[in-house]
Order: structure tokens, then C-alpha cells, then sequence
């Protein structure tokens, strides 16, 4: 190494040089080198500690550096954690910086996918003990992602356990802990539990209807009760919104929606189609001794530190029982207002809208379009301890605080329009319907404006203007829509260009003159190749588009006159409305998506 022992601890600390005198002796040179390595380097850095460097960086304050070091000293912890656990830093900076501060590969794990003879090399307990996993092994060298890579303990128990030596790299404990929980959850991959199974190890035959006491015996096996696990545990990692169980003539069809496109993934062989369907119905606590009626349930498990809530509907069909599964993350982090995708002209709008007094706000778009999201931004942003906020939702998707939130109950007669009249009751500021869906909840919503409240709502049409000929068709007289309503938010869901497979490219000329930009203009268009990280698809991630038109005189006269959305959306546009194309244009022209995604979601 170039330099005695003794040499090389030098102005080190004192508990430093202690751990690795205790361990000098039980290891070969070479297992020492990234520690002593590391610990040359802390000594040559004396004069510029890991704080003061962050300081320079403009990451922290001295005060702030100042305050975490006392709480360094009392509490034992790195200063890293300190600064994390106080907030001042996130996690994921911090890994960066001692990644490029001090030579140690940085592991994003979201990006790997690890093989299951690589895990198998670290027991279950170890990695959890020490928070680590096994990322690659070359050789007689075992890389490990940690979350304290300088853990000389954790470093010689893996060498005794393995017999490997260990190569440390550091990842977020986030990372980790996702990683131990998707790999040391459910061990193996759907194609190598389909492999090891036989229809006739179980005792089935290709095609045999199965009565209530087999379905029983079948839907307890392991093996089933795995393959659903697998799947599931699949659905999360990809960031799945919906899983599907399609049965076949011949085959049973898996397939994932993950960023609104569906895609086909492994699936359990036919013969074990009636012991998978049976049991999700189980989970969801249905019926599975009958399956000639639609059926819907739910259920909730905790992926790591996730609470994800499963909505299920079965649906008979000629091959068997159809299954969906949406998956809704309750505990996911609320999306702030100025998040969620508005361009700043559309924010200064939304915002001016959403802190008038009364009227009625509706928000539009498909399932999926992420209406639900918008909403609770909106309600989060006006929500003070001076107001009353209320809503009625089917379902109760996410949890607000501060807010009262009541869940549809059609078996005991809570409806919508039951339920918002109990509302009324309660001395509301701000209400939110889930859907105005019959002509009985938008007159009540259109009362409730009309007496002083501020209604949020939503509706299913293609655009802003396609609303109000919308509540006519439902039968509300076109004077009270337009002295009630305020505004409309149209909005979908374009998928993002991947960001590990970015490239600029030049788009065709038909292509450019099918979303309306000139040729003449200077802008980079950006596209995706296709990665692991993104299945290869050159998407990752959606953001939103919107159209935002707000009742001004022009809109509300061709209201009450009862003109149709084509002769409304040219007078919103005239009075500055963006369209949903023209805000995807936007998105386009910052490298945010493609001309082909905007064009396939906003079709004219």
C-alpha cells in the first residue's frame, strides 16, 4: 500500500483506529484496503471536513453545521444521518455527496434488477440487520449496496459468511428497504415457480371444472397463494395502476397498466386459472362459489413502507372470471398544487379560481386522467383552520387532514346527493363532490354555490366547454350553470420522455404539421430509445395537461342562449383559453414528452 499501518491512522480518530487495530489481525491486507484507503483520504481532509465542504456547497448553513455536529456528539449518529433526520438535507443528497466525496459507487437500486443467485448469497437476517444487499458478484468479489458502507462489522461478518470479499457501495435506505422487501419478500420470478409446477404434482387435469371443496383445497397450496403474491409484488415495483386477469381459451393473460398503457407480462399456466381467481376473490373477501354474477371487494396490504388499498372487480366471461385489481397508494405523499403540472399563465388562473367564496369549480376528464389528484392539491392549498371543508367521494382515496371525508354507501342508502345533503347541514365553507353522475347532485351542488359555498366536483367529458352541454343534457336549466359555475379544468395524463434514455431527434414534417408547429422554429425535440429502466419503451412517468376555461361574459351569455361546446370553446379560446393541445405543445417544446404521445391523447 505504499505506507506502514501505524503511518496511515495518523490524526485519525481514536475510535476509528480502534476498530481497525481489533480487526487488523483477523484479516488479509487486501480486505483492508478500502478502509484504510477511505481513512487516508479522511486524513488528508482534515483541514476540510465533510461539513464544511457541504457548507461550501451551499447545502447547509454554518449555523445549521454547527447545531448538527452538537447533536453528532451526543448522539453518536454520522453526521450524514443527523442531517437527514433534522431535515436540513435529503437522504438522497447526502449519498451523492459521499459517493463523489470519497470514491464509493453510488448503487440506485430502483434501476437494477438483481438476479436471485446474487441474493441467495447473503441471508435474509444479515441483510436486514445490517440494511445492505447483494448487488453483483465478479470473481471472488461480492459488491454490496449499504446504507453505512463504512461498517467494518457488518463488512467481516459478510466476508466469514461468504467467503467473498466485499466491495462496498453505497444507496438510500429507502433504496434498501424496498429492495429487501421485493427480493427477500417473495423469493423467485413467476417463470421459475411456473417451472417447477406440474398440473399433475397438484392433481388437476387440463380444463376440469372444479367443485367448492377441490376450489378450497387448491386456493391453499403454495404455489397459488405465490404466483399471486409475485404478481402483486410485480404490479408495485413497476409503478403499476392496474393488474389484469384475463382467461383465454387456451391461456391465462397477465397483463400490467403502467402509465396508461397495458402490457403483458408472465402469467400461471391455464390449469391453475380457477386457484389464481379464487384466490384474489378470497382476499377481497367475495364469494368464490359463485361466479355467474359480477362481483366487487377490496383489500389492503403494506409493501415496505407503503400502504396500497386494491379495488377488485370480477366479471363472468365464456373463458371463466375476468379480474381487475386497481391499486391505490393511500399512503403516498400529496401532490402540492404547484406539482402538478400547470403552466404558470394556468396556475395564477386556478389559483385566483380557487379562492373565491362560491360557485362551482368541476374538473373533467377520463378515469385515469388524474382528476382525483388535481383535487386534492386544490383542496390541501385553500385548506386553513378558518374553513370548513367536507367531501363525498366513492372512494375515499386518500386521507387529508383537516378534512372531513365521507365514503359513499349506496347499501345504506348513502348516495351522493344523500350525502351532500347532510353536508349542507354542517356548516360547510368548501365542499367536494366526488362526481356529479345525475341531475338530483348538480342541482344540489348548483343550490349549495348559488347559498354560499365553493363546490368542487368532477365530470367525464372530452373537454371544458363539452361540461356545460353536459349538466344541460342532465337537465339543468342553462341560467343556473351559468350564474353557478366559475370555472372548468379539463385535464389527461401524457407519459414523460425516460430520462436514462433522453436523446434529441429530428421529427418527420408531417409530424410537426399535424400538432401545429412550423418548421421554422428553434427547438430541440427529445425522445426516448428504449431502456431497462423504462421496459423499453422511452416513457417514464406521466405529467399532466390541461385546459382551463373560467366563465367570463362572452361563455356565459352562449350558456344561457344554450349554444353548443364548439361555439363556447371558440369564444374561451378567444378569451385566452389554452387548449389541452396547445398546453401539450408546451410540454413538448420544454423536452418534457414527445409530438407522438401528445397527439395520440389529445386527438381532435
Amino acid at each position: 500500500m505504499g505506507e506502514s499501518y501505524p503511518d496511515c491512522l495518523k490524526n485519525v480518530k481514536i475510535r476509528t483506529a480502534a476498530i481497525i487495530t481489533l480487526h487488523w489481525k483477523l484479516k488479509p491486507l487486501n480486505y483492508y484496503h478500502y478502509i484504510l484507503s477511505s481513512t487516508k483520504k479522511l486524513t488528508m481532509a482534515q483541514k476540510k471536513t465533510s461539513g464544511e465542504s457541504l457548507v461550501e456547497e451551499g447545502k447547509i448553513t454554518p449555523e445549521q453545521l454547527k447545531e448538527a455536529q452538537t447533536q453528532e456528539k451526543s448522539t453518536g449518529q454520522r453526521l450524514g444521518k443527523v442531517l437527514v433526520s433534522m431535515g436540513l438535507i435529503p437522504e438522497e443528497e447526502i449519498v451523492n455527496f459521499i459517493s463523489k466525496n470519497f470514491d464509493l459507487p453510488r448503487i440506485e437500486l430502483n434501476n437494477y434488477v438483481i438476479n436471485s443467485k446474487i441474493i441467495q448469497l447473503i441471508p435474509e437476517d444479515l441483510a436486514r440487520k445490517y440494511l445492505l444487499i447483494p448487488v453483483l458478484k465478479i470473481g471472488d468479489r461480492l459488491t454490496c449496496a449499504m446504507v453505512d458502507p463504512w461498517n467494518v462489522f457488518a463488512l467481516d461478518e459478510l466476508r466469514m459468511k461468504t467467503n467473498f470479499i466485499i466491495e462496498p457501495a453505497i444507496a438510500t435506505k429507502d433504496e434498501i428497504e424496498a429492495a429487501l422487501d421485493e427480493y427477500y419478500g417473495t423469493k423467485g420470478t413467476i417463470e421459475e415457480v411456473v417451472e417447477i409446477i406440474s398440473s399433475d404434482a397438484l392433481g388437476l387435469k387440463e380444463g376440469e371444472e372444479m367443485d367448492l371443496e377441490k376450489l378450497e383445497e387448491i386456493i391453499k397450496e403454495p404455489i397459488v397463494i405465490k404466483l399471486v403474491n409475485l404478481t402483486i409484488s410485480k404490479a408495485i415495483k413497476e409503478g403499476a395502476s392496474d393488474i389484469h386477469i384475463e382467461p383465454e381459451k387456451d391461456e391465462l393473460i397477465t397483463r400490467l397498466r403502467v402509465d396508461g398503457m397495458l402490457y403483458k407480462i408472465p402469467s400461471a399456466p391455464k390449469y391453475l386459472q380457477a386457484g389464481i381467481i379464487s384466490r384474489l376473490k378470497i382476499l377481497a373477501n367475495l364469494d368464490i362459489a359463485e361466479r355467474r354474477v359480477p362481483q366487487d371487494g377490496r383489500f389492503n396490504i403494506k409493501a415496505g413502507n407503503k400502504e396500497i388499498d386494491f379495488r377488485v372487480s370480477s366479471l363472468p366471461t365464456i373463458y371463466g372470471e375476468n379480474i381487475v385489481l386497481r391499486l391505490l397508494d393511500s399512503s403516498s405523499a400529496l401532490v402540492p398544487l404547484e406539482d402538478v403540472g400547470f403552466s404558470k399563465e394556468n396556475l395564477v388562473m386556478f389559483h385566483k379560481l380557487i379562492s373565491k367564496s362560491h360557485g362551482i369549480i368541476l374538473v373533467t376528464g377520463p378515469t385515469g386522467s388524474g382528476k382525483t389528484t388535481t383535487l386534492y392539491a386544490s383542496l390541501d392549498k385553500i385548506n386553513t383552520i378558518d374553513k370548513n371543508l367536507i367531501t363525498v367521494e366513492d372512494p375515499v382515496e386518500y386521507r387529508l387532514a383537516g378534512i372531513r371525508q365521507v365514503q359513499v354507501n349506496p347499501k345504506v342508502n348513502l348516495t351522493f346527493a344523500n350525502g351532500l345533503r347532510s353536508i349542507l347541514r354542517q356548516d360547510p365553507d368548501i365542499i367536494m363532490i366526488g362526481e356529479i353522475r345525475d341531475y338530483e347532485t348538480a342541482e344540489i351542488a348548483v343550490q349549495a354555490s348559488l347559498t354560499g359555498h365553493l363546490v368542487f366536483s368532477t365530470l367525464h367529458t372530452n373537454d371544458a366547454p363539452g361540461s356545460i352541454t353536459r349538466l344541460v343534457d342532465m337537465g339543468v336549466e342553462p341560467f343556473l350553470i351559468s350564474s353557478s359555475l366559475i370555472g372548468i379544468l379539463a385535464q389527461r395524463l401524457i407519459r414523460g420522455i425516460c430520462p436514462k434514455c433522453k436523446t434529441k431527434y429530428t421529427p418527420t414534417k408531417e409530424s410537426l404539421r399535424e400538432i401545429g408547429i412550423s418548421e421554422n422554429e428553434d427547438i430541440d425535440f427529445y425522445m426516448g430509445k428504449g431502456c431497462t429502466h423504462c421496459m423499453n419503451m422511452g416513457y417514464k412517468g406521466r405529467m399532466a395537461i390541461f385546459e382551463l376555461m373560467t366563465m367570463d361574459d362572452n361563455v356565459r351569455h352562449l350558456t344561457d342562449a344554450r349554444k353548443s361546446s364548439e361555439e363556447i370553446k371558440r369564444a374561451a379560446q378567444a378569451g385566452g383559453m389554452i387548449t389541452l393541445r396547445e398546453d401539450g405543445i408546451g410540454k413538448i417544446k420544454k423536452g418534457l414528452s414527445t409530438i407522438e404521445e401528445v397527439l395520440r391523447i389529445t386527438q381532435d
